[in-house]
């Protein structure tokens, strides 16, 4: 745990404070799932502590709760009365092909379309799980990514490793960070029960650590504005990533909406977006464009496969990054099982959203942006090792149902 929350500090430029850490136990998992949960959201914790000390000059003490941080990256939010909608569509989720394992992620229509594409119309999993056979898993992957779709096959670690892209990986810094030209600095409006009170965070993220990140940032007193196309939904997550939070929908692609959009982005102290990498410039709304529209902006934002290597651009998501990185394949060793097994929560998401809002906190009053990817956080999971063999205790029936694994 000490390693991994130093890890995290000295990316973020944080003191080496100790912070302590109460309860016991894990969540069952090959990886120290729990310390990473734990150590993200102490290092967000310690950013807010930083700020208040620097506007206030009182350094407010932390301590996390291992069994708290734990569930809380599961189920966030559980709201009376509602009746979650499945968080999954129904052919998303692992096949095995005739030399492994691939997983397809189909949520988005236009994912399932183009993974249809490829396969022909399924009408369950059974009938995908047919087709899926017939193929080898990396014929297969590359056929659905240049389809438009996502899929990632299983891969261990060591293949990972020399895999052009996870070379890619390694070779980047946990968060990259890059000056900026800031404005003079805003007078401080916050308060120690609100310290980011005056703050303006527009939000471009979809699920999950994007929302994570600008969830805990509204959850100090920042104006969060989240933005989503016209077409886009998640109804299994609402909750999750809208809390705190106003909400609107613009079309990029009209320039009425675009007009709109400008002058928001003016308005904006911290933007927070999760488009593939080149998906903003293809907008029209690359690095040089929003440092032009908005000067002193802190730019935050996060990609699945990393900012370098040939898969820069791909689109993904936490469980195929779990795929692609080692990890599901770890997880299937671990447990003795017959097929992928992810981590028991969406680690990569939650931990990568709270080192966003982590990020975003520590660059305020300096300007300067802030890059992070999934598969970058998988590294740091992986190389901390196996976590402890305590189980986690659960208080309750309610809490059991949090330890079930998120993924079909």
């Amino acid at each position: 745990m000490t390693d991994l929350l130093t890890s995290i500090q000295a990316a973020l430029g944080l003191p080496h404070t100790p912070i302590p850490f109460t309860s016991k136990g894990a969540l069952p998992s090959a990886f120290a799932v729990t310390d990473l949960a734990s150590a993200s959201i102490a290092a967000a914790g310690q950013a807010v502590s930083e700020l208040l000390h620097q506007h206030t000059g009182r350094l407010p003490g932390l301590e996390v709760d291992r069994r708290l941080a734990s569930f809380w990256f599961a189920t966030s939010i559980r709201p009376d009365g509602w009746s979650v909608p499945p968080l999954w569509d129904p052919v998303a989720g692992d096949y095995p092909t005739s030399d492994g394992w691939i997983r397809l992620h189909t949520n988005a229509p236009h994912h399932r379309a183009a993974a249809e594409k490829v396969l022909g119309a399924c009408a369950d999993r059974a009938a995908v799980a047919s087709k899926v056979a017939q193929w080898a898993k990396t014929d297969l992957e590359q056929a659905v990514v240049e389809a438009g779709g996502c899929a990632a096959e299983m891969r261990s670690w060591a293949q990972w490793q020399t895999h052009p892209q996870g070379q890619a990986v390694n070779s980047e810094p946990l968060i990259q960070f890059s000056a900026g030209n800031p404005e003079p600095p805003r007078s401080w409006q916050g308060s120690v029960a609100q310290p980011l009170a005056g703050i303006k965070v527009l939000d471009l993220t979809r699920v999950l650590a994007g929302p994570v990140a600008s969830r805990f940032l509204a959850g100090l007193g920042a104006d969060v504005l989240r933005i989503d196309p016209p077409t886009w939904n998640e109804p299994g997550v609402v909750p999750e990533v809208t809390l705190g939070k106003r909400c609107a929908r613009l079309d990029l692609h009209d320039k009425a909406d675009r007009i709109l959009f400008e002058s928001l982005l003016k308005d904006a102290d911290i933007l927070l977006h999760g488009y593939r990498a080149d998906a903003l410039e293809r907008l029209g709304y690359g690095v040089a464009e929003r440092q032009a529209l908005a000067p002193g902006l802190i730019d935050v934002c996060l990609n699945a496969y990393g900012w370098s290597g040939p898969w820069q651009n791909r689109r993904g998501f936490d469980s195929l990054v779990q795929m692609s990185s080692g990890i599901a394949e770890a997880g299937m060793q671990w447990k003795k099982a017959d097929k992928p097994t992810p981590l028991p929560v969406q680690a990569l998401d939650h931990a990568t959203g709270y080192l966003m809002a982590a990020a975003a906190i520590t660059l305020l009053g300096r300007g300067g942006s802030a890059r992070l990817s999934l598969a970058r956080t998988a590294k740091l999971l992986i190389e901390q090792g196996a976590g402890t063999s305590e189980p986690l205790r659960a208080e309750d029936e309610n809490d059991q149902d949090l330890l079930v694994e998120q993924t079909p």
